[in-house]
């Protein structure tokens, strides 16, 4: 079989609801979205690494770092959609969407989730999971849980079910049991490039619309989506506060504090 050729596509979106323009944030010294490429230019399964972006503000920040982007319409109803139209011409196999709010994300879990296509030539796509530290965390609507088959003795599961609820509903202990029994979801993603533009010209699916998770989608519609455990690094950057406290760990790191 010819090598499989993959690309990491980071949209970026100037308007962002809670933290406007975040990924052009520069209180490091670097745009935002410039800790998010170089963190996937450090992985070594992807042969590129492009941004997507809405906007010519983000494409000139990338073209100022040397980061290859691509313009896209304003009005992608979604980050997935726009990874769509950015690749669509592009000669690749496996895309992998990486969100542009992840400045710490591990090059290795990229690594991971592509190669979780790589061999598993049946599945369309694959995504991460990690363990949850608090039962705070799991209360939390924000940070999405992932109920998988079982994970014990295998490097992947398959993804029974993602929700901002806790799941699964322990019972006897009223809802959120021991913290080993949840796992939470990274928001990384690896398709095949056909299933992607396949993916994204299907309409949304009822649960998709009440839970406001893209990837319900793919299990709605009878698609497997391969899940493995990795250990979580940070989330996302949603917020202003967010961002300040990353500010903070990032210069604690760079001067060994």
């Amino acid at each position: 079989m010819p090598k499989q050729k993959i690309i990491v596509c980071i949209p970026a979106r100037y308007g962002s609801t809670r933290f406007p323009a975040k990924v052009l944030a520069k209180d490091t010294g670097k745009f935002l979205i410039q800790h998010v490429y170089e963190q996937a230019k450090l992985a070594k399964l992807p042969d590129r690494v492009i941004i997507a972006a809405d906007d010519k503000r983000i494409a000139e920040a990338a073209k100022s770092f040397g980061a290859e982007c691509i313009m896209t319409n304003p009005d992608c109803p979604s980050g997935t959609d726009r990874i769509a139209e950015a690749v669509g011409e592009l000669d690749f196999d496996i895309v992998v969407n990486l969100q542009g709010d992840e400045p710490e994300i591990d090059p290795a879990n990229i690594d991971t989730v592509a190669k979780l296509l790589l061999d598993n030539i049946d599945y369309p796509m694959a995504t991460l999971a990690a363990e949850f530290e608090t039962k705070e965390q799991i209360a939390d609507p924000n940070i999405v849980k992932v109920v998988v088959t079982s994970i014990e003795h295998r490097a992947s599961s398959i993804a029974i079910y993602f929700s901002r609820s806790p799941i699964p509903y322990d019972r006897e202990n009223a809802g959120i049991g021991s913290v080993k029994n949840y796992l939470r979801h990274i928001g990384i993603y690896a398709y095949r490039k056909d299933f992607l533009l396949k993916i994204t010209k299907l309409p949304q699916t009822p649960l998709e619309k009440l839970e406001k998770l893209e990837q319900l989608r793919a299990i709605e519609n009878g698609f497997d989506i391969l899940v493995a455990k990795v250990k979580h690094t940070c989330a996302g950057i949603d917020t202003p506060e967010q961002y300040a406290e990353f500010v903070k760990r990032y210069v604690r790191g760079k001067h060994g504090r």
